[in-house]
């Protein structure tokens, strides 16, 4: 059942509007958004869903064909708190949206997620996905870069997750057959379009069958050991700096990184070598891109996993195993784990005639090590795709 046939079944209409927002990948510029660095990805042609009607009363009322519970509330009364569950990404939305604009219509709404959760920013595609539905039936009209801040800040303000716009900025400024190519920073970026000469690709997703929260995960500590190497070595190179929050590695010049790392901690050492190594690869992957190599591209992003496992220290058991069959799999370009890395799923850039061969390989190897994960783990074929408009 999808989330417009659960909408008639449970109100017995038809729902006045289906809001659409796609999920992401980011194949190189993993864990450095909230450095302010630059990050390369695609919106995919999967995504959040949710078919809803107005509510004149103010009333927010969402269920979800993945989640049990029906959540409540009315726009100008969110609770203060989250709730610890599923609809707070959706209530820290409604907060961000009445704190701009004058919101007095409410809605019914039945959401569906078209691939299980875990690494490909469900949380940020149902937020968008939300607002979109919520704005048009207020009558509210805002730019791209508005609707980005407004996600991150329901994540970061609402549900407590650190994320910065990396997964929001794939999910609007995508579009299909060309790699978004983004600075952080100042939010410039660049939509290169695939090469005529480029080898052909498909984007296979390789689902563990864990799923993960990234809130209650060590997610937040690895972007407060980033800012914390950056305070440090601010401090060693007699740079000026102001409060902890808005310190980002982005302002320390790799020089400065370089000449006093010795200096650091193991683990903010290796969360800064991350963001160094990692920004260096966006710049070369997007001039792999635009010049159609997409053997360069690939292997560029499973430097990327490889440094988010040794500096960056995240990726679960099954991540890492899926990551490793990747690297020995004939037909595979380039992948990584997708997200934060503590459980989700793996993504890779592959060659369609090896399609087959991929998806056999990748499960018998990976269900040879997690036999108890049989029936959980899955795998799809996705393509690039436009991001959400308002």
């Amino acid at each position: 059942m999808d989330c417009v046939q659960k909408f008639r079944e449970t109100y017995r209409r038809e729902p006045e509007g289906v809001s659409f927002c796609p999920y992401r990948v980011c194949p190189i510029g993993a864990h450095v958004d909230h450095q302010l660095g630059k990050i390369t990805g695609f919106a995919i042609d999967k995504g959040i869903r949710i078919a809803y009607s107005p509510k004149q009363n103010g009333v927010i009322e969402l269920s979800s064909l993945q989640f049990r519970k029906r959540a409540q509330w009315h726009v100008r009364a969110v609770p203060e708190e989250k709730q610890d569950d599923w609809a707070d990404y959706l209530r820290g939305a409604t907060r961000e949206l009445f704190n701009r604009f004058p919101l007095r219509v409410g809605l019914s709404g039945v959401i569906e997620g078209s691939l299980p959760i875990g690494g490909l920013s469900s949380s940020a595609a149902v937020i968008i996905s939300f607002m979109k539905a919520l704005c048009i039936v207020n009558g509210i009209h805002f730019e791209d870069n508005e609707l980005i801040l407004m996600a991150k800040a329901a994540e970061n303000n609402y549900v407590g997750v650190s994320c910065g716009k990396l997964d929001q900025s794939c999910e609007v400024y995508s579009r299909k057959d060309h790699l978004l190519y983004l600075d952080t920073q100042d939010d410039s970026y660049e939509l290169i379009p695939a090469s005529p000469k480029m080898k052909p690709y498909e984007i296979a997703i390789f689902f563990s069958g864990v799923e993960r929260t990234l809130a209650g995960s060590k997610f937040n500590m690895r972007v407060d050991e980033c800012r914390s190497a950056a305070y440090a070595l601010k401090a060693y190179s007699g740079m000026e700096y102001g409060k902890f929050p808005d310190t980002h590695l982005r302002e320390v010049p790799v020089e400065v990184f370089h000449k006093y790392k010795d200096r650091l901690p193991d683990n903010w050492r290796k969360r800064a070598e991350h963001w160094y190594g990692e920004y260096n690869r966006v710049e070369k992957g997007a001039e792999a891109w635009r010049k159609g190599d997409i053997d360069e591209y690939g292997r560029l992003s499973f430097e990327s996993g490889r440094s988010s496992i040794d500096s960056w220290e995240t990726g679960s058991p099954e991540l890492k195993k899926i990551y490793e069959i990747m690297t020995h799999t004939d037909g595979i370009y380039g992948g990584r784990f997708s997200g934060a890395g503590f459980k989700g799923c793996c993504m890779a850039l592959i060659d369609p005639s090896f399609r087959d061969g991929i998806f056999r390989k990748v499960e018998d190897e990976y269900l040879a090590e997690f036999p108890e994960l049989k029936g959980h783990y899955s795998a799809y074929i996705c393509h690039s795709a436009d991001g959400v408009k308002i």
